[in-house]
């Protein structure tokens, strides 16, 4: 049996558009295969979210498919992944279905039966679980078909369980030679040895072949890897799809079985690479061409920089430098540096006049009160100002370009330097920065080896370094990877080795600056817990 995996980047809502990407990916196969298998939710996208309240949108669901079979109708059979309406009165209105087109109609469907709630996950607000894993014909032979989650629960794989049922056990019992897994997994660091380990696994206990068709791109703050996979029923990996662009993956389970190459990405090249996919598809799906950022000298920056380049081009990428009486010439040099190696267009917008006039303004209500932390983000807001609007007369995307570790911790200003519509780097350790720009200058200088190895600072006043503010990074970085990611609390972490007064300092920064991050800019998430949709702290806590 031949069966194409057709790895998609769908756009979320453009049914039309996204069938007719299905529609050229099942044309471009021929009679390559007997059946074609799209990811999860191709039709809309994936995630749909609340569209999936629209009923007018579900009903053009319907129609568009109907439309796709019909064209289809001399191609090979089709799994396409899209809501159907569930037929209960009592639960919710949908299923995340496969349904089948063949022969010109859309015939029977296959309905996700473990529904996710967690980190970005809500699929229980729209869908109704489906029962077990069921078996479509082709031809003569039996296929299984699964869908994301389904593969997730193996008792074997997992000491603790998010649900009660396996519904890939239903294998033992199909007695089919093939199961098919259709997708939408998010990328997170380390996210691909996890699937090939567990698609292995079941692999080798039901002795089938386990076929992973994932989908790609980035759609708002999820970005999606592809790397689809087969694995033939001795669990060896046989075949995997590119990773982070659109691939097509055929697999004939009568072929002789042949291991492909294990996937040794560096963490930082796959986090760059996630990245530049999240820009990419965030301005192309948001109609966007241009983008601009400020550019500091610093490395946060400078990296934001160096990605939105490799997303978008040279040409549409502009780097607005504003110094203000406390910008080292270090600093200023180092920015201007950076815009020359990469080809960006630049504009200076010295602060120093706005400073002086928001001074005068404020010179009545500040009598007789000392500068401090106020005057601070007041340079922060004046260049947010600036960006938003070149942003706002150009149309250009403003990309903001604070960390991780910055927003974890509120070192960043609320309508200042965290203005814009993308947060590229927020989920992105400061240490992690540091380790990306070196994997960027690995072929030759491109950040400026200054920027990387100056003391950090947001220099908004003299001698202003982070580590005024912050633990060291090294410190910070692990103690919030432990919180947010592992959701260790003060007392797990004393535990662990960290100093208490540190933790609880760093603890009550993440505490207390909760209502930034409810304001700031979509998140790409990289890591298996970003500040975004799935995190749900609440603001006024103890």
């Amino acid at each position: 049996m031949r069966i194409a995996l057709l790895q998609l980047d769908p756009t979320v809502g453009a049914l039309d558009a996204n069938a007719a990407r299905i529609e050229a990916a099942v044309r471009a196969i021929g009679s390559r295969a007997d059946l074609c298998v799209t990811p999860e939710m191709a039709l809309t996208g994936y995630p749909p979210r609340d569209l999936l309240l629209m009923p007018g949108f579900v009903a053009r669901c319907r129609e568009v498919a109907d439309r796709l079979a019909a064209s289809l109708a001399t191609a090979p059979g089709v799994l396409l992944g899209m809501p159907v309406p569930s037929g209960v009165e009592a639960g919710r209105p949908l299923l995340n279905a496969a349904v089948h087109l063949r022969a010109g109609t859309v015939g029977e469907s296959f309905a996700k039966t473990l529904l996710p709630t967690y980190d970005v996950f809500d699929e229980d607000r729209y869908f109704e679980p489906g029962r077990a894993v069921g078996a479509l014909a082709v031809g003569e032979r039996r296929v299984a078909v699964s869908i994301c989650e389904d593969v997730w629960n193996d008792p074997d794989v997992w000491t603790t369980r998010r649900y009660g049922g396996d519904p890939v056990a239903a294998l033992r019992d199909l007695a089919t030679p093939v199961m098919v897994n259709m997708s939408a997994s998010p990328y997170a660091q380390g996210k691909l040895a996890q699937r090939e380990r567990l698609l292995a696994h079941l692999a080798r206990k039901y002795g089938v072949w386990a076929l992973y068709a994932n989908q790609v791109g980035a759609n708002d703050d999820l970005v999606f890897d592809g790397r689809s996979l087969a694995f033939a029923p001795d669990g060896t990996c046989v075949a995997r799809g590119a990773a982070f662009a659109e691939d097509t993956v055929i697999v004939d389970t009568s072929s002789p079985v042949r291991a492909v190459v294990p996937d040794e990405t560096p963490v930082e090249a796959e986090v760059f690479a996630a990245l530049v996919l999240g820009v990419r598809d965030y301005a192309r799906k948001c109609g966007f061409r241009d983008a601009l950022l400020g550019l500091s000298g610093g490395i946060d920056s400078a990296l934001t920089a160096v990605i939105a380049v490799e997303a978008l081009g040279r040409e549409h990428v502009t780097g607005v430098l504003m110094p203000s009486p406390y910008s080292s010439q270090g600093s200023v040099a180092d920015a201007e540096t950076l815009a020359a190696t990469l080809g960006i267009r630049t504009q200076t917008l010295p602060i120093a006049p706005v400073m002086t006039a928001y001074d005068g303004v404020l010179a009545g209500p500040f009598a007789g009160l000392a500068p401090d932390v106020t005057e601070e983000n007041l340079q922060a807001r004046i260049r947010g100002a600036l960006l938003m609007a070149l942003s706002n007369k150009t149309g250009a995307l403003l990309l903001t370009t604070g960390n991780k570790s910055e927003l974890a911790t509120g070192y960043c200003t609320l309508y200042g330097d965290m203005n814009g519509a993308l947060a590229v780097i927020a989920d992105v350790y400061k240490t992690l920065v540091y380790r990306v720009a070196r994997w960027v200058n690995r072929g030759g200088v491109v950040i400026p080896e200054a920027t990387i190895t100056k003391a950090p600072s947001a220099e908004l006043r003299p001698n202003q370094t982070d580590q005024d503010s912050l633990p060291p990074y090294d410190v910070l970085d692990a103690i919030l990877e432990g919180h947010v990611e592992r959701c260790l609390d003060g007392a797990a972490l004393v535990e662990e080795g960290f100093d208490g007064e540190v933790v609880r300092q760093v603890l009550r920064l993440v505490r207390i600056s909760e209502f930034k991050r409810k304001q700031a800019a979509p998140v790409l998430k990289v890591t298996s817990r970003a500040f975004g949709t799935g995190w749900r702290m609440p603001i006024a806590r103890a």
